[in-house]
């Protein structure tokens, strides 16, 4: 190993980079240049949701899917061409990931008021935080300044995005990878509070798993049988599925996790305590979240020149 007074300019340099990168962003980036952002994308979003009140989870989901491939960079929004594959087509995303023309929606109404301006990534950011909220969750500032990627990761999409049948070991690699600790781990769960899943993501757990429930079990096998019908939908949360709330982890507690993948999270293992604690106290639950949303947006951005303001979404300038 070298000794210390060779690696400290290393370390120092590291330091400089990560400050500078980061350093690029804050919560006022377009607070001269798009002055009306935030309050485009809160309107379209609130639009959104008083339609279908699960399009609020189905954009928190965009979110996340988004920033654990290739970071927050706006790929998973690249759609196909005959010359270029995106990631849309990747297993957990393909008829799953949803609300790509809410996105368009608001990306016009922003293109108009200041063309050129705001990327599609902080869009996708900007949506997650208000979709959160409006369904009745925390608030926080979004750090602003990302740009959107020119190319798409189609095999790291089917590789990097933790799966409903994932053990906690699993789930805590898949995280770390991604610079997210434990506790984020098993606090971003809890964003499935909100939602609703297919039959056959959670066929398995409620026919096959121990760790379960038996009424909460018979009663998702009620519309979800043991072969056929896969696209029939249940909520995540089974006690308020269109509510941001801590009722997630109290589901756990009482072993009522929808996937294997969450029931994981209060198994006898090491996030028992921590589900414990959110499952009794909502506030806690709703700071540790807003924190851990924060340290998802900062995946890997691009910032200054890297990457581009797309014009349109789905397709590179």
């Amino acid at each position: 190993m070298a000794p210390m007074s060779e690696r400290i300019p290393t370390f120092l340099l590291l330091c400089l980079l990560f400050c500078c990168v980061h350093g690029q962003m804050n919560q006022n980036f377009y607070q001269k240049s798009c002055p009306n952002l935030q309050t485009i994308v809160r309107s379209v979003v609130s639009q959104a949701i008083a339609t279908e009140a699960r399009m609020g989870a189905s954009l928190l989901r965009l979110f996340f899917h988004d920033c654990f491939v290739q970071g927050c960079d706006a790929s998973i929004l690249l759609d196909d061409t005959p010359t270029f594959t995106g990631e849309k087509t990747a297993l957990p995303n393909v008829n799953s990931v949803r609300g790509y023309e809410v996105i368009d929606a608001i990306k016009s109404q922003v293109e108009a008021s200041c063309n050129g301006t705001v990327s599609c990534a902080d869009i996708v950011a900007l949506a997650a935080r208000d979709s959160v909220n409006l369904l009745g969750g925390p608030t926080w500032n979004v750090v602003l300044g990302r740009r959107d990627a020119r190319t798409a990761n189609l095999s790291q999409a089917n590789s990097d995005l933790p799966g409903p049948d994932s053990s906690l070991s699993t789930l805590i690699s898949m995280f770390a990878a991604k610079g997210l600790s434990p506790q984020d781990m098993t606090v971003l769960s809890g964003a499935h509070t909100i939602g609703q899943a297919r039959c056959f993501l959670f066929r398995d757990h409620i026919y096959n798993d121990t760790n379960i429930n038996p009424s909460f079990a018979a009663l998702r096998q009620q519309t979800c049988p043991f072969s056929g019908n896969d696209s029939n939908l249940a909520p995540i949360d089974v006690q308020s599925p269109v509510t941001f709330d801590n009722a997630y982890y109290v589901n756990l507690v009482n072993q009522q996790g929808l996937f294997h993948s969450d029931q994981e999270l209060f198994n006898g293992g090491s996030q028992d305590s921590l589900v414990q604690q959110y499952s009794s106290d909502n506030s806690t639950f709703f700071t540790a979240f807003a924190k851990s949303m924060v340290r998802l947006g900062g995946i890997t951005p691009l910032t200054g020149k890297n990457g581009e303001i797309r014009l349109n979404c789905r397709t590179v300038n």
